[in-house]
C-alpha cells in the first residue's frame, strides 16, 4: 500500500482510465470533427506520456535531474491543456483562449528557467539542489489550479464534478510536497494519499468525459423526434406513438387543433409574432398533456395531442385547451377529437381528429367537436 510497488499501481490504473478518455474522445473527434475532442485527445496523450515515463522511471529507478524536470513539465502540460479540452466540451474558443491556455504553457517554461539557474546559483548537497531546482514548477501548479478553478467553471457544464476533481488535484500537489520537503518522502500516509488521489482526479474526469457523451447523444436524439420551434414532439415521432397504442388495441383519444387565422396573424404582425403564439399555444399543449398522453406539432400550426390516460373526459380535456389558449394568447383555435376504436389503423384515428377539427373551422371556429 506505501512502497513503490503500490505506486506502480496506482500509475498503472490511471493509465488504464486515460486509455479510455482517450478512445472516448478520438471517437468523439473522428465522429464530430470538434476542436473540444482534438483538444481533448491530445491533453489525455500527453497524460498518458507522463504515466508511462513515471512507470518507466520506478521500474528502472532512473532518477536524475532530467527526468524530475520533464515529469513536471509533462504535468504541466498535461494538466493545461486538460483543462483546455474541458473548456472547449461546452465553449467556441477564439485567440483569447488560445492565448491564455498556451500563455500558461509558455509561463511553465519560463519558471523552469529556475530549475538551470539553481545549481549555477546554489552550493548545496546535491539533495538540496534537487529541491530548489523543482520549487518553482510545483507552486506553479498550485496557480494553475486556482487559476482553472475560478475562471473555467462559469462556462462550463458539470460544474460540481469539475471543480471537486481541481479540489482533490490540490490535495494531490499538496500531499506531494508535504511529504517532499518536510518529510522527506518517508510519510507513509501522504504516500498513500499520493498513490489514492490520482485515482480518484482521473476517474472523475472519466465521468466527466462520459456525462458529455451522455449528453451529446440526448441532445442528438431529442433533436430527431421533437421539432426545433416549438420542442413539442415532431410529427414521425408522434405517428409512431400512435402506432405503438393502436396495434395494441390501446383505448386512446387524438385531440387535433388548428390556430385559426393564424396566415392573417403572420402577414399583419409578422413572423416572429407568429413564432412567439405557436411557443405559447405548444407550452399550453404540453402543460395539458403532461400528465395524461404526449403532444406533437404535426405541421403549420397544427399541434396535436394523444390522451392514453383513459380516466380522462376528453371533452372537458379539449374545452380546458381552447380556453386556456383563447385567454392566455392573442389567438384562438378550432379543435377536433377522436376515440380509437377496434379495427382503425393510427392514420385514420388521426384523420378523424383532422375531420372533427375541420368541422369546428368550417362552423363558426373557436370551439371543440367531436367525431361521430
Amino acid at each position: 500500500m506505501f512502497g513503490d510497488l503500490a505506486s506502480l499501481l496506482s500509475d498503472a490504473i490511471v493509465l488504464v482510465i486515460v486509455t479510455l478518455m482517450f478512445v472516448i474522445s478520438l471517437r468523439l473527434f473522428l465522429d464530430r470533427r470538434k476542436k473540444g475532442y482534438m483538444s481533448m485527445t491530445f491533453s489525455v496523450i500527453f497524460v498518458g506520456i507522463h504515466y508511462l515515463l513515471k512507470i518507466y522511471v520506478l521500474l528502472t529507478a532512473l532518477d536524475t535531474s532530467l527526468t524530475a524536470y520533464v515529469l513536471l513539465m509533462l504535468k504541466i502540460v498535461s494538466f493545461v491543456l486538460l483543462n483546455f479540452g474541458v473548456y472547449q466540451l461546452y465553449n467556441r474558443t477564439h485567440r483569447k483562449q488560445y492565448i491564455f491556455f498556451y500563455g500558461l504553457i509558455i509561463m511553465g517554461f519560463v519558471v523552469s528557467i529556475l530549475h538551470f539557474s539553481v545549481p549555477q546559483m546554489y552550493n548545496g548537497t546535491i539533495q538540496q539542489v534537487r529541491l530548489l531546482q523543482d520549487i518553482g514548477l510545483e507552486l506553479y501548479v498550485f496557480v494553475l489550479i486556482f487559476l482553472c478553478f475560478y475562471m473555467i467553471p462559469p462556462y462550463i457544464g458539470q460544474q460540481t464534478k469539475y471543480q471537486w476533481a481541481l479540489t482533490i488535484f490540490f490535495f494531490i500537489q499538496s500531499c506531494h510536497l508535504i511529504n517532499v520537503y518536510m518529510y522527506g518522502n518517508n510519510q507513509i500516509w501522504l504516500t498513500l494519499a499520493g498513490n489514492i488521489l490520482p485515482i480518484v482526479f482521473y476517474f472523475l474526469l472519466f465521468i466527466m468525459l462520459f456525462d458529455r457523451v451522455v449528453e451529446l447523444m440526448q441532445a442528438i436524439y431529442n433533436s430527431s423526434i421533437t421539432d426545433g420551434l416549438t420542442r413539442l414532439y415532431n410529427r414521425k415521432f408522434f405517428y409512431n406513438r400512435v402506432s405503438q397504442y393502436v396495434a395494441r388495441h390501446l383505448p386512446v383519444y387524438i385531440l387535433f387543433s388548428d390556430i385559426d387565422n393564424f396566415k392573417k396573424l403572420n402577414d399583419t404582425k409578422g413572423h416572429q409574432m407568429g413564432d412567439d403564439v405557436l411557443k405559447q399555444v405548444a407550452q399550453i399543449m404540453k402543460d395539458e398533456a403532461e400528465e395524461c398522453g404526449i403532444a406533437g406539432r404535426y405541421g403549420g400550426e397544427e399541434m396535436v395531442v394523444m390522451v392514453t390516460d383513459p380516466s380522462v373526459k376528453m371533452e372537458a380535456f379539449a374545452e380546458r385547451v381552447r380556453s386556456r389558449i383563447e385567454k392566455e394568447t392573442i389567438v384562438t383555435a378550432s379543435i377536433g377529437y377522436s376515440k380509437y376504436k377496434n379495427g382503425l389503423s393510427a392514420e385514420e384515428l388521426i384523420k378523424q381528429a383532422d375531420q372533427a377539427m375541420y368541422k369546428a373551422k368550417t362552423t363558426g371556429k373557436n370551439k371543440v367537436v367531436k367525431y361521430s
